[in-house]
């Protein structure tokens, strides 16, 4: 996916780029290895190294179907409120449910501008002139625009390092493939972290593995920058003691973590305890002020920018007038949270650093400067991240712990054939482990966290450990082909929405993205297969935005359309809300459509404007009941919630 170079397009220059035109200000930045690597690979190689910008080179008419499907796919990926609809064409095109070859030119090249950052807009003079032209694009301007930002991509790197030389910026790095570096060590810190969590009964220290991933990450932070990085960002700000001596061996002299760590480890919520430094074995950290952190990274797209400045600043000056000489940790990520704001975040940074640089009681500084001050010591670390303080996304969910055994029993394979393996088919092997070995197969595993891709990321990470054996010219164990991701092995579950989303009602998947970020109910797991043909509907989906709660029902929809009345019965509302699949309202307060599958909008001035709202489903059919959505439970929707305790990155 091409997540690197629109997010290289629009904010990796751009967060820097903020900070130059506002001359007091200072701040850290974390790039990853992958990061960095994927930035580089960009300068080499241009669209050769990515499927979709391959594509997107490609005359419409080379497209197979597939490819081109796919194509339209991507680029009905942006957020309509703030990237779609200020490109007025763009908006058009993104309600078309066909294109034509020369319509398939304009969406491609809008899609690339929608992604264009400030500073492009503003300097580059390619994407200034599309953005003026408005439509009508051709073959020429998507050729000028995809030369023009692969000529950009480049120049990103060299501006962290100048700032970082002039002292206007820290960097810091992650460990190689960002893993739960403590898991690894050893996984008896997740029984720690949470006494509850069930670890895999065979595992395995994955020491050398982790020093690995801590050596490689400098080395090439070093290759890039020409210094070996001062600070590390833990992935996920997972942390433990071992993991710590493992940072100081390698001349790491700071890390960062969020305060739920420091609160756990002094048994203590005191929120005076994280506005200062802290050592632990000689190593500097610091805990993110969660609060603060998530107000900028989920609150403030909804507000204003002057008055989300306001609010940032006045919390902060209460932090100042109530503690003594207080350092603040305000941590997250860089990338993500802008597409949601408006002008991608400009108006925000500018409200926000214009006020951070005229106030006189507070100054930024970087986490190297910070550093440097006077620190208090901790006596122990509480092992954990920065989601609920533990392991349990990574570790203790049935499927979780079968792809550790898997990359255990891997690991052992593999030490018992080292010694016959020649240097070049052992490098290989090491850098396929370490790969296995990223948080993200695991997040994926388990109940937690839902993605349509979820089979994909399954079927990755075996054909990992499968070419592991290939490599020793052995024969792979049949477990390793057997998914672990199956229908059969999902137990019911609730993932909650994660953030705003904005679908057409047209009754079909017009992109699997127009419903990432909802929130999803398995109906299939809630009964057995014996009961499964008493309900048409398998899954719910549903979520909102500003105007309106939206409701995706899938499953067998010839069942549904054949005469069958969904009815929404609502805490706030009397009457209820009725739909005849054979005449579903088009336009207006309600719509609905079905097809391969039953989608509804309901504007929320028909129901409650705030608060808590409760939501049955039924299904009717010839006046009888047939099936009550969720089965599990009731449908609740916050409508006052900001996503920021769901919402993980």
């Amino acid at each position: 996916m091409p997540w690197v170079f629109l997010h290289a397009i629009k904010d990796y220059y751009d967060m820097p780029w903020h900070l130059l035109r506002h001359p007091r200000l200072k701040a850290t930045f974390n790039l990853t290895p992958p990061l960095i690597e994927q930035l580089l690979l960009y300068g080499r190689k241009g669209v050769e190294c990515d499927r979709f910008l391959t594509l997107l080179a490609k005359e419409p008419q080379e497209l197979s179907l597939d490819e081109r499907e796919w194509v339209i796919k991507v680029c009905r990926s942006s957020r309509f409120d703030t990237m779609v609809k200020p490109l007025s064409r763009f908006a058009e095109l993104f309600e078309m449910e066909s294109f034509n070859d020369s319509e398939l030119v304009e969406l491609e090249v809008l899609f690339l501008l929608s992604w264009c950052g400030n500073y492009l807009r503003k300097s580059d003079l390619t994407v200034a002139s599309l953005i003026q032209k408005g439509s009508g694009f051709v073959r020429s301007d998507k050729e000028a625009l995809l030369e023009s930002l692969l000529q950009f991509v480049p120049t990103i790197l060299p501006l962290y390092e100048k700032l970082k030389n002039e002292g206007k910026i820290s960097l810091s790095t992650t460990p190689l493939n960002h893993p739960i570096l403590p898991l690894l060590i050893d996984m008896k810190s997740a029984k720690v972290s949470n006494p509850k969590c069930e670890i895999p009964p065979n595992h395995l220290s994955l020491k050398d593995d982790a020093l690995k991933h801590i050596t490689r990450a400098a080395k090439l932070y070093k290759d890039t920058f020409k210094e070996k990085p001062s600070g590390f960002w833990p992935a996920e700000g997972a942390v433990d003691e071992k993991s710590i001596a493992l940072y100081k061996d390698h001349g790491i002299e700071w890390i960062a973590t969020d305060e739920e760590i420091l609160f756990r480890s002094l048994s203590s919520e005191n929120r005076s305890d994280i506005y200062r430094p802290y050592s632990f074995n000689g190593v500097k950290i610091f805990f993110r002020d969660h609060p603060l952190s998530d107000l900028i990274g989920f609150s403030y797209r909804y507000r204003e920018a002057e008055d989300a400045a306001k609010d940032f600043l006045s919390r902060l000056h209460r932090i100042f007038e109530r503690e003594d000489s207080p350092t603040v940790s305000v941590i997250l990520d860089g990338e993500n949270a802008w597409e949601f704001y408006k002008n991608s975040g400009l108006d925000f940074f500018d409200a926000l650093y214009s006020g951070l640089g005229a106030a006189k009681w507070c100054e930024t500084v970087t986490f190297d400067e910070a550093a440097r001050s006077d620190a208090k010591r901790l006596k122990k670390i509480h092992p954990g991240s920065w989601i609920y303080g533990n392991f349990d996304t990574w570790v203790g969910h049935p499927q979780k712990n079968e792809a550790w055994e898997l990359l255990f029993r891997t690991k052992r394979d593999y030490l018992h054939h080292k010694e016959s393996l020649s240097r070049e088919v052992d490098e290989e092997m090491v850098s396929s482990f370490l790969a296995a070995e990223s948080s993200d197969w695991f997040w994926w595993y388990g109940e937690d966290h839902h993605t349509e891709y979820a089979s994909d990321f399954d079927s990755l990470f075996r054909e990992r450990l499968i070419g592991i054996y290939r490599l020793m010219k052995l024969l792979p164990p049949v477990d390793l082909y057997r998914p672990i991701v199956t229908g059969e092995s999902h137990h019911a579950f609730v993932s909650e929405p994660k953030f705003p989303i904005h679908p057409i009602i047209d009754g079909r998947v017009s992109s699997f993205f127009e419903w990432l970020g909802s929130g999803m109910i398995d109906e299939s797991s809630t009964y057995s297969t014996m009961e499964g043909a008493r309900g048409a509907v398998t899954k719910i989906f549903w979520g909102e935005d500003e105007k309106s709660i939206y409701i995706r029902l899938d499953g067998d929809m010839e069942r549904l359309k054949d005469g069958s009345v969904v009815t929404i019965y609502a805490n706030s509302n009397k009457e209820p809300i009725r739909l005849e699949a054979s005449k579903l309202p088009k336009r207006g307060p309600l719509k609905a459509a079905i097809g391969s599958i039953m989608e509804i909008a309901v504007k929320k001035s028909l129901l409650a404007q705030d608060g808590l709202l409760s939501l049955r489903i039924e299904i009717e059919r010839a006046g009888e009941p047939v099936q009550t959505l969720p089965g599990i439970c009731e449908l609740r929707i916050d409508l006052d919630d900001d996503y920021g305790k769901n919402w993980f990155v």
